[in-house]
């Protein structure tokens, strides 16, 4: 939306007066321009210029942020970022220099505010009039061959990621493109005997079973096999008996790799795909997945749950191969971290298992009480996809006193042991000792509390460290009940934690994200020649996100999720989380990027050269930092006392 604005409250003029278009000329030529002008505010999101019209003139934006984007009937793409004190519209100066009626870029060129944009309007008239100084043409011949240099080298990086894509391409499908239309189904009521006539006739694995257009289940050959013939069950009873209800579904509109992950996650080999509107449309199976693409994502789940202890180090190489080729297709990063945290999840949830059997083995019985067991840091957040160091806390039920020596013993070795197997499977040991096998990372619901009160109390730095870490817990083993049990605690003790948050947020101040005022096209000339993208950006937006949902008592969930929870109570507007989200993942598909050319090559810095981002990553970086300090400063304005 646009609106008409009073310079007074958003000096724009004065703003303007400075620019290199107007600097040198008169007073008096200034203010006879100036009334042909246009002051401009354009809301968010909102269009600042639309294909389908014809360009009068040029923008000169004084605050926010503008995107040109190249529009096509399925899709819109970012091919530059303007930024305030640049120039919109100089695409279209060949229409103004040549006088043109015709202009060919408006029917494919879309430009919008990416933030709260103000800027000045300057019709094709007034710059007639700057056009006879000779200044006025250097300064449009620089910005032209200075945007010109830009877009060819942004052209070369598209033509080189589109050969890429050459090869990827399956990986990238969708599942509407892949799935088997029409499907076979029978409805309720009909018999098993029918269900298997129909398998037969159209040669098919499967067929659904429907009420009308709704989805009540799936039967499969493997069903008519250990449901019918093994129990010698009648051919003529009700589909209903032997169906699998309510099964997983996939949308049509999801891709290649979400679909076969999740095939292979949940241990099935049928997909229905739904629409928008919930009906089934198709059904895709993992073999027809399969025959499109590699097996290592199949063999590394079906391989982790089968390793001993010996061969524990192999479930490294098989995720490592996984990753290998969802960063090598260019998967958006949220879905590749979620596909990998499953496959470490299993290596885990393995780990405990075995764990738990050794220490049967060793004489030790089993547990003693019910146990739930956690991960913290970026595996807690779903986001380590390289091994790294273990971060982990268990805890267990209170128990009576006269048990409580034999429990402790008995999580002692449990803790001890799960740390030793992690270690086999390739994840260091943790320098700060935040692992389960210490005493401080493991007891019962009364030590946690404890605990929690002690960081209250102390808020020491090192027990300020502590928190960042345990902050971003997620269950991967145990008790359910014993797990929400600990969730409530935690909330209870939080939320006469205020002094302890804002102890928190003091500390966060003195590490804020680096500020980058300048767009990346100066940003080489100044001091600032490097980013490490961890210490500099993860950390500070993590710990701003942990930060405000611990104080809406917000505790358990991703990085994502925590977001959606942050607008769901309003603490953040939509379009303040739309925008994080975006920032949160352009920064990670940058770090892991990196990240995985360091693991490689045997390194383990998370520091990148800004000279050498490819100029779309350098605008991506621009925008992501600028987002991190907004929220960041969300914060400190929470805890400004």
């Amino acid at each position: 939306m646009t609106h008409h604005i009073p310079s007074s409250t958003f000096q724009v003029k004065d703003r303007v007066r400075e620019h290199p278009l107007f600097e040198k000329v008169t007073i008096s030529l200034f203010e006879e321009i100036y009334v042909l002008c246009e002051e401009r505010l354009y809301s968010e999101r909102s269009i600042i210029a639309e294909t389908t019209k014809k360009r009068q003139g040029i923008f000169l934006l004084t605050e926010g942020t503008a995107e040109v984007c190249v529009t096509n009937d399925s899709c819109m793409e970012v091919i530059e970022i303007v930024e305030a004190g640049e120039l919109l519209g100089l695409g279209s100066l060949y229409t103004f220099l040549q006088r043109d009626q015709t202009d060919e870029l408006k029917s494919i060129i879309q430009v919008q505010a990416a933030s709260e944009v103000v800027g000045l309007f300057i019709p094709y008239e007034v710059l007639t009039s700057l056009w006879q100084q000779e200044r006025i043409k250097d300064y449009f011949l620089q910005q032209v061959v200075t945007r010109l240099k830009d877009v060819y080298v942004s052209l070369t990086e598209q033509v080189q990621l589109a050969q890429h894509f050459g090869d990827s391409e399956p990986f990238l499908r969708r599942v509407q493109d892949i799935m088997t239309t029409p499907f076979q189904s029978v409805q309720e009521g009909e018999t098993i005997q029918q269900a298997a006539v129909k398998m037969t006739q159209h040669q098919v694995s499967s067929v659904l079973v429907m009420k009308e257009d709704t989805l009540l289940g799936i039967i499969t050959k493997h069903d008519l096999i250990s449901r019918v013939i093994a129990n010698n069950r009648s051919v003529s009873d009700d589909v209903q008996t032997i169906m699998t209800p309510n099964p997983y579904t996939i949308r049509a509109s999801e891709y290649y790799y979400q679909a076969l992950s999740g095939l292979l996650l949940h241990g099935i080999h049928h997909y229905p795909v739904i629409n928008e509107m919930d009906r089934v449309v198709g059904v895709v199976t993992l073999s027809d997945l399969l025959r499109k693409r590699h097996h290592q994502m199949f063999n590394a789940i079906r391989g982790i749950e089968s390793l001993t202890t010996v061969d524990l180090p192999k479930a490294k190489k098989e995720i490592y191969a996984v990753l290998t080729i969802v960063l090598k297709d260019k998967v958006p990063s949220l879905h590749v971290l979620n596909t990998i945290t499953k496959l470490y999840d299993r290596l885990a949830q393995h780990a405990v298992t075995l764990a738990v059997e050794r220490i049967k083995e060793q004489g030790n019985g089993d547990p003693p009480t019910a146990f739930a067991w956690y991960q913290m840091g970026s595996a807690g957040r779903g986001e380590q996809f390289v091994l790294t160091d273990q971060d982990h806390f268990l805890v267990y039920e209170d128990v009576p006193e006269e048990k409580q020596e034999i429990t402790k013993d008995y999580f002692k070795k449990l803790g001890e042991e799960i740390t030793f197997l992690l270690h086999q499977a390739g994840y260091e040991l943790c320098s700060g000792n935040m692992m389960c096998s210490e005493p401080e990372w493991r007891g019962s619901l009364q030590d946690w509390e404890q605990n929690i009160r002690s960081w209250n109390i102390r808020a020491t730095n090192e027990s300020l460290m502590k928190a960042q870490n345990f902050f971003s817990f997620r269950k991967v083993y145990g008790d359910d009940t014993l797990h929400n049990a600990f969730v409530e605690k935690l909330r209870a003790s939080l939320s006469k934690s205020k002094i302890f948050l804002f102890r928190l947020t003091q500390m966060e101040k003195e590490n804020p994200a680096p500020a980058l005022h300048q767009p990346f096209r100066s940003l080489l000339k100044m001091n600032k020649k490097q980013i490490d993208m961890k210490k500099e950006m993860l950390f500070p937006f993590h710990h701003a996100l942990q930060i405000l949902c611990v104080s809406y008592g917000i505790l358990e969930g991703t990085t994502v999720e925590k977001l959606e929870q942050l607008v769901e109570r309003q603490v953040l507007t939509e379009s303040e989380g739309h925008n994080l989200k975006e920032a949160f993942q352009q920064t990670m598909s940058m770090y892991m990027q990196r990240k995985w050319e360091n693991v490689q090559a045997e390194q383990v810095s998370s520091v990148i050269s800004l000279a050498r981002l490819h100029t779309w990553e350098k605008d991506q970086l621009f925008q992501s930092l600028k987002m991190i300090r907004l929220f960041q400063r969300r914060l400190f304005h929470e805890y400004a006392y």
